[in-house]
């Protein structure tokens, strides 16, 4: 997929090598030149392949352990359970794009004394949140009632309770530890934030084989090995990083200084506007599907979602280094490679989009040998599935562009207007159409009407120099 991104440049590289006989190395290093900008992106792309490439293969293999330890119904539990994570990240109120902002900028003027204000800072203000929001749920958590929230059995309320305890600590403290990610992206780095992840996951996968091995199925063990090690991970890259690369800008308390909180939440603010509606809309799915249908349908639903995230994976990993070069790109004016990289962006979509046709081809294969019968996935979910991936990364292509010039006033309001119709038409689609979980993703589709209607007006509008009012905002 890359190699079409810089396709001229790889053709004549070809010609080259087949008329002055260049030898292979001559070609691979030829590869990577041309401007600094597109190099960084092209070293972060095939670097975020092969990190993507493990997590996909670690992440079907632990499904399908997961499911074999437990069974469909605990795992839908523990699915639900951890689906009400993405509710407090809201709480970061945009800090992470601030910080990645403003970072990115001082990072760019060698101003390591300035980027040490912003990072100790970010520290310092996601730690006094992080802090007050677990004492809050740490007392709520006493009286609040997993089975009824999760409609399953009442006997493994006690347990379900001791479970929310340890993994919604250790949630907290990754919330906190996830900064380095950050820190990471700012320096256009983001396949070395991204590898942290699989890394995880593949120690939890070699753990959660051992648990198989040797205890029946226990939601207290799995969950306290899921939350556990990412933890260990984090504190893992963060020593090394701030001792290494990063020791000129590392977290101290003496550079905290709460002057520099306007200027992280200053865009960061209406970023964490989009992500609340966001919530609403990509995350409250297990938890409508497990109120009127059952933790049953919420196993069936991630695992077909889980298969068909594979065309936005891949072209999420081609598209997310070009925030930050967009916006260098934009301060620069350099329209030209700008629209070129769009375009080229554009192709790619659709490339991708018949592989997934192809994955909807074989999925029924798929499943079977990934799942065997224990999960039936009908194709019909399969089939809308593969259409909100296409519709979404459509809006992808031109919303990392909208993104790294910030102008996302549209976004923010649509945003709320999709949040909205998501859970009227959810509602509407499943409890007086019958649709099911289908119901649920053309729901979703309808939300998402930012991302292929009004997303590429606005990019037109921006990139010509005609954007006026609310769509140059």
């Amino acid at each position: 997929m890359i190699d079409i991104i810089f396709c001229p440049r790889i053709i004549r590289l070809i010609v080259l090598h087949k008329k002055n006989k260049l030898s292979f190395k001559s070609l691979f290093y030829g590869f990577f030149q041309g401007h600094e900008r597109t190099v960084k992106a092209k070293k972060n792309i095939l670097a975020s392949f092969l990190i993507k490439g493990t997590s996909v293969i670690v992440g079907f293999l632990m499904v399908r352990l997961t499911i074999d330890y437990l069974d469909t119904t605990k795992y839908g539990i523990w699915l639900t359970m951890t689906s009400f994570f993405s509710w407090f990240t809201f709480f970061e109120i945009g800090l992470g794009n601030g910080l990645r902002n403003k970072l990115a900028e001082a990072l760019a003027k060698d101003d390591y004394e300035l980027g040490k204000n912003y990072v100790s800072t970010a520290y310092a203000i996601i730690s006094l949140i992080v802090g007050s929001i677990s004492i809050v749920f740490f007392i709520a958590n006493i009286f609040l009632r997993w089975d009824v929230i999760l409609n399953t059995d009442n006997k493994l309320a006690l347990e379900l309770t001791n479970l929310a305890y340890i993994v919604f600590g250790f949630f907290f403290l990754r919330f906190v530890l996830k900064l380095i990610g950050t820190i990471l992206y700012a320096d256009q780095r983001p396949a070395l934030a991204n590898s942290f992840g699989p890394i995880g996951n593949v120690f939890i996968l070699i753990l959660i084989y051992i648990l198989s091995s040797f205890t029946k199925g226990s939601l207290i063990l799995l969950g306290t090995i899921m939350s556990v090690v990412p933890v260990i991970v984090l504190i893992t890259a963060s020593l090394i990083l701030f001792n290494g690369r990063y020791k000129k800008i590392a977290p101290s308390f003496v550079y905290i200084k709460f002057k520099y909180a306007k200027d992280l939440l200053s865009l960061g603010i209406k970023f964490f506007l989009i992500q609340i509606a966001g919530l609403v809309i990509f995350q409250t799915s297990n938890i409508i599907i497990a109120q009127y249908m059952g933790p049953n349908e919420v196993a069936t639903y991630n695992i077909a979602y889980k298969y068909f995230s594979i065309p936005m994976m891949l072209f999420s990993i081609i598209n997310t280094p070009f925030w930050s070069a967009y916006t260098d790109a934009w301060s620069r004016h350099e329209i030209d490679w700008i629209k070129s990289i769009n375009r080229k962006l554009l192709l790619i979509w659709g490339l991708i989009s018949l592989f997934g046709v192809v994955l909807l081809i074989i999925s029924p294969w798929f499943f079977q040998i990934w799942i065997g019968d224990k999960v039936q996935v009908p194709f019909s979910l399969s089939f809308w599935l593969l259409l909100y991936f296409i519709t979404f990364t459509l809006g992808g292509v031109f919303n990392m562009f909208i993104n790294g010039v910030g102008k996302i006033k549209i976004q923010v309001i649509s945003s709320f207007i999709g949040a909205f119709l998501f859970i009227l038409l959810s509602v509407i689609f499943i409890k007086y159409f019958n649709l099911g979980i289908v119901g649920l993703v053309i729901a979703s589709i309808i939300a998402n009407f930012n991302g292929y209607i009004l997303t590429p007006i606005q990019y037109s509008k921006i990139i010509n120099g005609k954007a006026k009012g609310i769509w140059n905002k």
